[in-house]
């Protein structure tokens, strides 16, 4: 849910607070003109955020409806929880994971290794 937005008149984010779940995250569009202008650069991301929610599915939903691209539909993953994810229409992608099961490390290598065909 949208907290606050600070918009340039050009249509730009300053700055915005948005609330998922609870948590507070700050956002804000890029400050290189160039980079944010440039439709070769447009899209390209050097990270992910990912963010546990109670409903990764109705997140995914939601902002798919607000523009955002689905990369991966929510798929349960070995390390104990349910992932799905998006770019934004900003290009930054976003990874949805909402928790199934807590697992113990050695378990999560286990079952990583066995994902991978690691012994």
């Amino acid at each position: 849910m949208e907290l606050f937005r600070i918009a340039h008149p050009n249509g730009r984010i300053l700055h915005a607070e948005i609330s998922i779940c609870g948590s507070l995250v700050m956002i804000g569009d890029p400050d290189n003109e160039q980079v944010y202008g440039d439709p070769r650069t447009l899209g390209r991301t050097s990270a992910s955020l990912h963010i546990v929610v109670d409903d990764n599915q109705a997140l995914l939903r939601q902002a798919v409806a607000a523009g955002a691209t689905q990369i991966q539909r929510p798929t349960d993953m070995f390390y104990g929880a349910n992932s799905a994810s998006l770019r934004d229409p900003f290009g930054h992608v976003w990874v949805l994971l909402s928790w199934k099961e807590d697992i113990d490390p050695a378990e999560i290598q286990q079952r990583g290794n066995a994902l991978l065909g690691v012994s």
